[in-house]
Order: structure tokens, then sequence, then C-alpha cells
């Protein structure tokens, strides 16, 4: 007779050989590709063409994507599907791609080049390069409530105010003055210690795209 625990071996021993067989390359590499093109399809250049074509310059200028991926493993991961949380994800990036384009800006970081390539502000403006991020920081929101399909309206609104504050000044926005406020200062304080844990515990669920505590597989736990 199988004891319990030469049992609980076989099994311990099972989940070790699934775990080993995932190869994450591949899945990173298939989930992007599904990523690149959802965002190339999000955003047409229409009139008036520059903010458009300012907001697509910055949103398809490359990067793992890792944020998107991860709001589609979530999904995946409480039996939900990649069509179900895939507006949300490229939501995620629209708005990273904000954040790197304002913090881009002479009056915050600065910088000329990101991933290889001219910032938005140096190709298109700095008025244009502010436009475009707020352009894509709007039209995340709405990518939300209108691209996403069988999921209860009222999860849909949570989704979009659980992400709206992780954005706000108690998550990036609040997170950025605070970096702003700490360059070139050597001592922390526990205060803007404590900020930044509770605007990352506002941003790390978002970025999930969780919009309630508790998971329903039946709708990939948006």
């Amino acid at each position: 007779m199988t004891s319990s625990i030469e049992r609980g071996t076989v099994v311990a021993n099972a989940q070790a050989s699934d775990l080993t067989a995932f190869d994450l390359k591949p899945y990173l590499q298939e989930r992007q590709a599904i990523v690149e093109s959802a965002l190339d399809q999000s955003i047409n250049v229409v009139y008036p063409e520059k903010i458009y074509e300012a907001m697509r310059y910055s949103l398809m200028a490359g990067g793992k994507r890792l944020r998107p991926i991860l709001c589609l493993a979530a999904s995946e991961l409480v039996g939900g599907t990649i069509e179900i949380a895939l507006p949300t994800a490229c939501a995620l990036e629209m708005i990273h791609t904000m954040s790197l384009i304002h913090d881009d800006l002479p009056a915050m970081d600065n910088d000329d080049y990101r991933r290889g390539k001219l910032t938005n502000h140096k190709v298109y403006g700095e008025d244009v390069a502010i436009l475009a991020g707020d352009g894509l920081l709007a039209y995340a929101f709405e990518f939300i409530a209108s691209r996403t399909q069988n999921v209860p309206p009222e999860r849909v609104l949570q989704v979009i105010a659980k992400l709206g504050r992780a954005v706000g000044a108690a998550g990036l926005v609040g997170g950025q003055i605070v970096d702003l406020e700490c360059e070139g200062q050597s001592n922390v304080s526990l205060e803007t210690l404590n900020h930044l844990s509770v605007a990352l515990k506002l941003i790390g669920p978002s970025l999930l795209g969780e919009g309630n505590s508790h998971a329903d597989p039946s709708i990939g736990g948006l």
C-alpha cells in the first residue's frame, strides 16, 4: 500500500517536471508578438496626423513589453483568455509609454535618446510630445472601455478605477514627484519610502490587470 508520503513525493516530482519543462523565452517571444501586433493596430494615423504620428512613434519604439505580458499571464493564470485581457494589456503599455515621453522632457530627466532612438520631443518638439503623452493616457482608458469584450461592465469599471488611481498622484505621478525631490539627495526619509511602498502596492495589481481581489476565472481575473 502506497503511503501518503510516497504519494506526495510523486506529485512533487510531477510538478517539478512541469516547471522544468516550461521554457520562458519562447513564451515571452510569443506573447510579445501578440502585444506588438495589437499595439500596431490600436492607433491609426488620421487628421490631425502629427499627434497620431507622435503617439505611434513612441508606442511602437520597441521594448520587451513586459507589462502587458504580465497582464496576459495573470489572465491565463486564473483561467481567462488572452483576448479578454488584451485591451487592458495594451492600455498598460500606452500609459507606460506616456510616462516615458514625459520623463524624457527637458523639465524632467532631459534625455535625448530612448531605446537607441531620439526621444519624442527631439523629433516632434516639446509641445507635441506633451500632447502625445496626454493623448496616450486618455486613449488607454478609452481602449479598455471600448475594446474589452465578454466582461461584466461593473468589472471593467473596477479596472478603470484602479488603474486611474495607480497612475495618479497616489501612484505613478506621486512617485515621479518623489523622484524629482530626491534627486541628488543622499538621505531618503521614512515618509518617502512609505509613499513609494504605497505607490507600488497600487501599481502592482494594476500591472496585472486586476480589478477585484477575488479573481473570477470566467472573466480572466479582470
